[in-house]
């Protein structure tokens, strides 16, 4: 995009961010920074707004105070073609996947490519069938209805949508929630390829300690109304801070930072 500009490596900054609805305050001079091609995972406990900042981020929800900056720009206040332009270059994965239901798989990851790149039908269905591919279902798959498809098959599909437009940044709001063991490690990896491969940027909202330890650069952390700390898993876990130290330091977010430990020396033998 022509006049972008990028403060210190950041593709998205925020700024003074205020959130709120009628009398009930959810953020409160919130900054946030995310680093070009990194994995950022945002974290807190219930009722602290990390689905609510994903939405602000993407323009879905208008903040009542702050800014908001993807890509050096303000996405609130461009024109709707450029805000247009912009979007393109965000993938969304929303929590339940948000499919059409009266859609099959290959329609929904189609549908984007339609609708704002202006393919015609028969190359977006090439090309859907090509993004389905990349998130890892079989081809069969594009032929099926969301019904039809397990939770971990519906993430897939879901993130085979985000994947359409071909984004620079990958918003994905609790993108294992929902799946076993087994299903969520396996979507942990793929993410990791597709970032590394495809150059992209993470933002994912999770509470998942497994994901935080295996595939997270570096850890946000909702409380307060605002980012209490943004920086490494290690020190993120080191900060003096109830919820944090309960979070990371009880037994489930010791089991998962041993499996992480285990898990190279495992890949070795």
């Amino acid at each position: 995009m022509s006049g972008e500009r990028e403060n210190g490596g950041n593709v998205i900054e925020v700024r003074g961010l205020r959130n709120q609805f009628g009398t009930q305050v959810v953020h409160e001079a919130l900054d946030l920074d995310v680093r070009r091609g990194e994995i950022l995972g945002v974290v807190g406990g219930s009722g602290t707004g990390k689905s609510v900042l994903l939405r602000t981020i993407v323009g879905l929800n208008r903040p009542a105070a702050g800014k908001v900056h993807v890509f050096g720009h303000d996405l609130l206040t461009l024109p709707p073609t450029a805000r247009s332009r912009l979007e393109r270059r965000f993938g969304v994965l929303f929590q339940k996947g948000a499919l059409f239901s009266s859609l099959t798989v290959a329609e929904n990851v189609a549908l984007p490519l339609i609708e704002h790149a202006g393919l015609p039908a028969p190359e977006a269905a090439r090309l859907a069938a090509l993004k389905i591919a990349l998130a890892g279902l079989p081809a069969n798959a594009g032929d099926k209805y969301p019904a039809d498809l397990s939770g971990g098959m519906v993430k897939r599909a879901a993130l085979a949508r985000a994947l359409a437009l071909d984004p620079d940044i990958l918003f994905l709001d609790e993108p294992t929630a929902g799946l076993d063991p087994i299903g969520a490690a396996a979507f942990d990896r793929l993410i990791l390829t597709l970032r590394d491969a495809l150059g992209l940027t993470v933002f994912i909202v999770t509470h998942d300690l497994d994901t935080l330890y295996t595939i997270i650069d570096r850890v946000a952390v909702l409380a307060q109304k605002r980012v209490l700390v943004n920086d490494s898993l290690a020190a993120v876990a080191a900060t003096d801070d109830a919820w944090i130290h309960e979070y990371f330091h009880g037994p489930r977010g010791r089991a998962a930072m041993q499996a992480a430990q285990a898990a190279p020396a495992q890949e070795s033998t």
